[in-house]
């Protein structure tokens, strides 16, 4: 069976939660850089990555890599790689996405061009043919500039791996899933311990808490495009990927995960994804205030997306938002917060510096994820 190199793209600042996701699946990670992890993996590591990664964006394979400064160099090197290893006669291919930082190449609708115009001659060549028809199996590629490197790659995936498939609806500003995922696994936070969101929106932070407690893959009721790829990942190598994630789940559990917002509607919404998620057993929405955010137990954990205020008029309510948050946070005996936003005065208006401060880029908007530690619980006896 072929080995590839793998590239699993991530939001900036999370790499090191995906390689250790990686990791743990079995595969041996190649490198780490910002927005990626590169790792080694046959036809059964692209299915099981695709179906088992939280915090990855997609799964690509690696065609080739090489520097560029001319739009020459990047036409004669592309064709240069071996695409009639990856591309059927009859398969359907164009460059879906070109992306380019700090490099001489930098427009996208030229690099597309240039990029399929090279892979057609390089199989027009090796197939003997004049033209195309396209018209089978789709294979869309990926295209990465930077500091005039140029990373190809087949997009195994499809529609991102964020789109799980539970939240066809969602609130305002909704927090993508896997960077969601990836917060909560920046925590210490397990399925025995209590979680809070106290502006849940949609429900997002409370369903992939419990989809972590129960071990569901969140990939495993979704499609993917390298599915119809005989020629790369054979159906038995999907179908064995997603019966392994099955066996996996374990619904059979105990959870406090709680989610609140001020907004009744959202609040139905939330509830309906937490079904589509298989969820929603796991999990208690409610429409209550930040002000009234309390529990009874010690050492439970607050993790959330509270407004940022990005427009004017909201962002004159963000003071008293934050203020009440961090009023009954304070109240809360041994507990832990994480809270990831744009808005600047967080720490003033909580009422206190963060222990920890991570930079993350929640799509283009720079963000911070502040961590307000609580003391660690007792450890068990027994």
């Amino acid at each position: 069976m072929n080995t590839y190199e793998l590239i699993a793209p991530c939001h900036f600042g999370l790499e090191a939660v995906l390689k250790k996701e990686i990791y743990d699946l079995g595969y041996d990670i190649v490198s780490v850089e910002d927005g990626k992890v590169t790792f080694e993996g046959d036809a059964e590591a692209i299915c099981r990555a695709n179906v088992n990664l939280r915090t990855a964006e997609r799964v690509l394979i690696k065609v080739g890599q090489f520097k560029a400064v001319t739009f020459t160099e990047l036409f004669d090197k592309t064709k240069d790689l071996p695409w009639e290893e990856f591309i059927p006669v009859d398969g359907k291919f164009w460059v879906t996405k070109a992306n380019s930082v700090n490099s001489k190449l930098f427009s996208s609708s030229d690099i597309q061009s240039i990029v399929k115009k090279a892979i057609v001659e390089r199989l027009k060549t090796k197939y003997r043919v004049g033209w195309f028809k396209e018209d089978g199996v789709s294979y869309p590629i990926r295209v990465n500039i930077l500091k005039d490197t140029v990373t190809i790659g087949l997009d195994t995936t499809g529609n991102s791996l964020h789109k799980r498939g539970y939240r066809p609806m969602a609130g305002k500003a909704p927090i993508s899933e896997c960077l969601a995922a990836a917060l909560i696994k920046l925590t210490p936070w397990n399925k025995d311990r209590i979680l809070v969101d106290p502006f849940c929106g949609s429900g997002t932070f409370p369903i992939e808490a419990a989809m972590i407690a129960a071990n569901i893959a969140p990939g495993m009721n979704r499609e993917f495009t390298a599915e119809k790829w005989a020629n790369i990942t054979p159906k038995k190598e999907w179908y064995e990927a997603v019966s392994e994630a099955n066996d996996l789940v374990n619904l059979n559990i105990e959870t406090d995960i709680q989610g609140f917002d001020l907004d009744e509607n959202v609040i139905r919404i939330a509830r309906q994804n937490a079904v589509n998620a298989g969820v929603d057993k796991l999990i208690h929405f409610q429409k209550r205030a930040v002000a009234e955010l309390s529990h009874p137990k010690k050492y439970g954990f607050v993790i959330t997306n509270p407004p940022y205020g990005e427009r004017l008029e909201e962002k004159e309510a963000l003071p008293e938002i934050y203020t009440a948050l961090g009023r009954q946070f304070s109240k809360l005996d041994g507990w832990s917060a994480y809270v990831i936003t744009s808005y600047e005065d967080t720490e003033k208006y909580f009422g206190r510096k963060a222990d920890k401060n991570r930079k993350i880029y929640n799509g283009m908007l720079k963000t911070y994820f502040y961590s307000f530690l609580g003391p660690k619980p007792p450890k068990r006896e027994g």
